[in-house]
């Protein structure tokens, strides 16, 4: 893939440095590739991306790491390639529950997503042996933390395969760029009751690692 006969420039957005070194060791010091440590939270992430893009031209963001998926949706270890960034706490309560800002009229809880690229690069995570699906990526500023949170976001986002917390921050500050944007997740850990005995960080970042070599290959 290539802009005007010269390599593309990507930004990758993480959130922690685990997530970055992951992400480094898969990439294996392709210089097409810029990574920066944004920070923990759609704000951070959106203000550190933001930063970055205006004083530096990209073809392409990527906000990558680890993330809760939702049960038979995404399972531990598996990878998700957001079909649709949504901010999934962004709106009011109401005496009829949940209303975002897209029916409150506020502008949008959404960023869309190339699907045409994120089918390809589905397919070259795939290619690697990783479980994989395109799904629904979810960013709320506070995760999910019991049964009860999980089967009501669970139903009014029945479409959504993974929660995590930065990337509507960063694909607004994308959007505001013109320029399109990717979430990459692997799963550490079901949405739900935080037992963090069940987390299984390790395995996400290994996943992480192979899923960003096959990013290497079809960018």
């Amino acid at each position: 893939m290539e802009v005007d006969q010269q390599p593309i420039r990507i930004l990758v957005v993480t959130s922690v440095e685990a997530e970055r070194d992951a992400v480094l060791r898969g990439l294996q010091d392709d210089n097409r590739f810029t990574l920066l440590v944004g920070g923990v939270g759609p704000a951070s992430a959106a203000a550190s991306t933001a930063a970055v893009l205006a004083t530096n031209s990209y073809d392409l963001v990527i906000c990558a790491g680890i993330c809760g998926g939702f049960i038979g949706q995404a399972g531990v270890g598996s990878v998700v390639v957001a079909s649709e960034i949504i901010c999934a706490d962004l709106g009011a309560e109401t005496a009829d529950g949940f209303s975002d800002v897209d029916q409150l009229g506020f502008g949008s809880s959404r960023v869309a997503i190339d699907k045409e690229l994120a089918t390809k690069v589905t397919e070259a995570i795939q290619s690697k042996g990783l479980p994989v699906k395109m799904g629904q990526v979810l960013t709320l500023s506070t995760v999910t933390g019991t049964a009860e949170t999980a089967a009501a976001l669970a139903k009014r986002m029945p479409d959504a395969a993974a929660e995590a917390m930065e990337g509507y921050g960063v694909a607004i500050a994308a959007q505001q760029r013109g320029v399109p944007v990717l979430e990459i997740r692997t799963v550490s850990n079901a949405i739900g009751p935080r037992d963090k005995s069940a987390w299984r960080i390790k395995d996400a970042l290994v996943a992480l690692e192979q899923a960003s070599a096959g990013l290497r290959e079809v960018l």
